[in-house]
């Protein structure tokens, strides 16, 4: 079993013709994804070799979704089509939509959350890595080889430091990983992926990156300390960010006293959260947790 993403998984990938989604479909099949289709308006009927499989493209995310059973999709198209595209998925009623495309304007991204809350879709992102688990499906443009399947689940609101922290407790290897994005509006949250984690049997211990900006980890926090019984590590990316200025992602920005690394660390902390000054003394926490839970 794994979280959202799992071997049942049919994946389809808008703007497969395109540069950025030819290149990251070819690494999702090198790793086991089973991607059955592309969707490009205007290129419906046609295909794509990969490695001398051909993959359809459709015209649209309905032709796709008729044909294929596709029940994830992965969004590779630029800013300004991005909400265009996401809103197709959702009308199609695709189980899961994962936005790729980062710069997206947080109008569009606020328009299309607000229909994805009313829909049968579950949104990750936008300006996510996506999300995997590892050795049964791959949906984004997370490194496939660098851990393997195991009982940690992630969830972090940064690609890089979701892929440092796969590699750092590669030994133990990973359920699911997922990364929601920083954007100011995103979908899925900590929250989100903190329930699923906390529902799959073979997930025994989560670990939690969050970043300076809004108080989604202060949120997290309170969520954990009323209904997580398996063990949490976190680590909070910004303690040396000034005030005032967005770093990285365009919600990573402290306001005054708001949105800051130390009351973010305190409030986990507060709930039971061993946090981490750094991301490798994160992973040793963490490796400290699974070795007393006999994983290795």
């Amino acid at each position: 079993m794994a979280v959202w993403l799992n071997a049942d998984s049919k994946v389809i990938v808008q703007g497969m013709t395109g540069s950025e989604g030819r290149k990251h479909t070819a690494r999702m099949i090198k790793s086991g994804t089973n991607v059955v289709g592309g969707v490009t308006p205007g290129k419906g009927g046609q295909s794509v070799d990969f490695d001398g499989a051909a993959v359809p493209v459709f015209g649209s995310v309905g032709e796709a979704v008729a044909a294929t059973g596709a029940n994830v999709t992965v969004i590779f198209v630029p800013a300004k089509f991005t909400k265009g595209a996401v809103v197709e998925a959702i009308e199609a009623e695709v189980p899961l939509v994962v936005v790729i495309t980062e710069g997206v304007p947080v109008k569009d991204s606020a328009e299309f959350y607000t229909l994805a809350k009313g829909s049968k879709s579950r949104l990750i992102g936008p300006n996510c890595p996506g999300l995997i688990s590892p050795g049964i499906s791959n949906a984004g443009i997370i490194p496939a080889d660098i851990t393997k399947a195991g009982r940690v689940g992630l969830v972090s609101k940064s690609g890089t430091l979701t892929y440092q922290m796969m590699y750092e407790l590669r030994d133990f290897g990973f359920s699911t990983a997922i990364g929601i994005g920083g954007d100011p509006v995103i979908g899925s949250t900590h929250i989100d992926a903190l329930q699923a984690f906390q529902d799959d049997p073979d997930t025994d211990a989560v670990v939690m990156i969050g970043e300076i900006g809004g108080d989604a980890e202060e949120r997290a926090a309170d969520f954990i300390k009323a209904n997580m019984t398996k063990p949490v590590v976190g680590y909070v990316a910004g303690f040396t960010a000034p005030e005032g200025k967005t770093m990285g992602h365009a919600g990573a920005i402290v306001s005054g006293s708001s949105g800051t690394a130390a009351a973010k660390q305190e409030a986990l902390e507060a709930a039971g959260v061993k946090v981490g000054k750094t991301p490798s003394e994160t992973a040793e926490l963490m490796r400290e947790i699974m070795t007393r839970l006999g994983a290795s």
